[in-house]
């Protein structure tokens, strides 16, 4: 039987697409929301959005169609068409397309030889932490600091909004909003409270502040990562220390300190909230270094999840904090789609 490959174009615009905000589901009469974050102490995900299932399908096809054109299997090689296919993948997150697009830049297999976009598609699985690719990085030094066009996010081609309908029951199971309908976060009510309480003086909105939270630690006062990150909004030591938390197991504390960044964050990236999100999971260095999200599988499920949760979002933000990222307008910069 001949091999089967999808057409360029299709594979390209359905991994544009793929970052796009997820419907809440309403199943019935109860909100069915992402899940939150396993953090060490918070309930583990189940199973994932089904967003995310639908970017691992796609990172699944666009690797091997573009391994088929490296190849040539059951096609004619074509070097600059597996590079594509690569890169869209490797936006996506794939640490495996990531280190086979740093072997061609490597090697100058179908494409031109480049150890700097070798080291910068390396460093992104080193990052995922892909020891191949680390040792790779020894061999052709640093990464360059241009992102290749086709790591760029796309523009959204639509937006989503994730409102579920009021009726659910209002004890610590879905959160109200000010239109009436409900946000589906399972925050304790003296959790809930105390969100609310503290959130005007960050200039925050709730919702926001409890739906990163919920994936963050699954409202546990005690969660503890891998990574050293530390009570209801997982703060790593650096970050408490910026935000003078000197007890990150003390709710307060720990909620004021999570704010405190959440703040500097959208003022730090214009009140772009998926920007936010990217950064309080990765750092607001990975996201200028990449221009965007990061093409890490854990970051981009993370941000899916908490614009799953809410939807078309917007939160205002205080310019007085800090001055914007001189970053933010190459981050702003329209990528080009390669024409069909």
């Amino acid at each position: 039987m001949p091999t089967v490959l999808r057409p360029l174009w299709l594979l390209v615009a359905l991994a544009c697409c793929a970052m796009q905000p997820l419907q809440a589901q309403v199943v019935a009469g109860i909100a069915v929301s992402p899940q939150p974050a396993s953090a060490e102490g918070a309930t583990p995900a189940p199973v994932l959005v089904a967003e995310t299932l639908r970017e691992h399908a796609l990172i699944k096809l666009l690797r091997s169609d573009a391994s088929r054109y490296e190849h040539g299997d059951g096609v004619p090689v074509d070097g600059e068409r597996a590079a594509l296919l690569y890169c869209e993948a490797a936006r996506l997150g794939d640490a495996a397309s990531q280190y086979n697009l740093g072997w061609m830049y490597t090697n100058g297999r179908g494409v031109k030889r480049s150890d700097s976009l070798a080291a910068f598609f390396f460093n992104a699985a080193a990052e995922q932490g892909d020891q191949a690719s680390q040792r790779m990085l020894r061999t052709v030094g640093g990464p360059t600091k241009e992102v290749p066009e086709c790591m760029h996010e796309p523009e959204p081609a639509r937006t989503v909004t994730a409102r579920v309908a009021p009726g659910l029951p209002a004890t610590g199971t879905a959160l109200p909003l000010a239109d009436g309908s409900m946000l589906p976060i399972a925050a304790p009510k003296a959790l809930a409270d105390l969100v609310k309480r503290i959130a005007p003086e960050f200039k925050l909105q709730p919702e926001l502040v409890l739906a990163v939270m919920q994936q963050e630690s699954g409202f546990n006062t005690v969660a503890l990562s891998p990574r050293n990150a530390k009570g209801l909004m997982q703060l790593i030591p650096e970050t408490a220390a910026r935000f003078n938390v000197r007890n990150p197991y003390d709710p307060e504390q720990n909620i004021r300190g999570g704010m405190a960044y959440l703040r500097w964050l959208l003022a730090y990236f214009e009140g772009d909230v998926k920007l936010v999100l990217a950064a309080y999971n990765a750092g607001e260095g990975a996201v200028e270094r990449y221009r965007g999200v990061p093409p890490y599988l854990e970051t981009r499920a993370y941000v899916l999840r908490i614009l799953a949760t809410l939807g078309n979002w917007t939160q205002p933000f205080d310019a007085s904090v800090t001055a914007p990222s001189a970053e933010l307008r190459r981050i702003r910069e329209p990528r080009r789609v390669p024409a069909r």
